[in-house]
């Protein structure tokens, strides 16, 4: 039961140390600049940012602002381009620091909805990708047909259709003892080679 025990520890151990190893990153937007009005590049600022990402489902996204000077919300791309609120995902987020979970694969697309924010590059785009990869696709290649394999066909004792008669077995020959050839002079010689072969050691 001792051994048992220490092999499920083991396990469990393995299990947490490898859930650590795929665990999810936290991306602060911006890194250094936080979520601003970018003093140059505008949006290409946070479009340099985000090309070197990998985002995956499951990764946090952490906006630094300043509350009430900023805030986010996720839109749909029609907004994201027009820089409006139109088309929001879920309401505004106005007290800063923000960390939004990445919930789903696809674009995802967020704005500074104060002032003129967005039109002067306070807007990010990101693309998140699945944590699980897929498996590889079954073959469409049948496989081969198996080799006929022929079989010998099985002569029947009993195949009359040639005309020919099937001729019985013989039976078995009994051959007659020899007179004065029995068991008991059998047995009698066997035990006389036996005595012979005592004595010849013993002398």
């Amino acid at each position: 039961m001792a051994v048992f025990n220490i092999g499920v520890t083991f396990g469990f151990a393995m299990m947490v140390l490898f859930q650590r190893s795929v665990a999810q990153t936290v991306h602060v937007v911006g890194d250094s600049i936080g979520w601003t009005v970018p003093q140059a590049g505008g949006a290409q600022a946070y479009i340099t940012w985000a090309s070197g990402k990998n985002f995956m489902v499951g990764d946090t996204l952490t906006f630094n602002f300043t509350t009430n000077n900023h805030d986010v919300l996720r839109v749909q791309k029609e907004s994201f381009d027009a820089c409006t609120s139109s088309y929001s995902i879920g309401d505004v987020i106005s007290t800063g620091p923000v960390n939004i979970t990445l919930d789903s694969t696809g674009e995802h697309y967020y704005i500074c909805t104060i002032g003129g924010h967005c039109q002067s590059g306070q807007k990010l785009a990101i693309t998140v990708s699945s944590r699980t990869t897929g498996a590889s696709p079954p073959s469409t290649t049948p496989p081969p047909p198996p080799s006929p394999t022929a079989t010998p066909p099985v002569p029947s004792s009993n195949n009359t259709s040639d005309g020919c008669v099937p001729t019985p077995a013989p039976s078995p020959t009994t051959i007659p003892s020899p007179p004065g050839s029995s068991s008991s002079n059998v047995l009698a010689s066997f035990l006389m080679t036996m005595l012979a072969a005592i004595v010849g050691l013993v002398f």
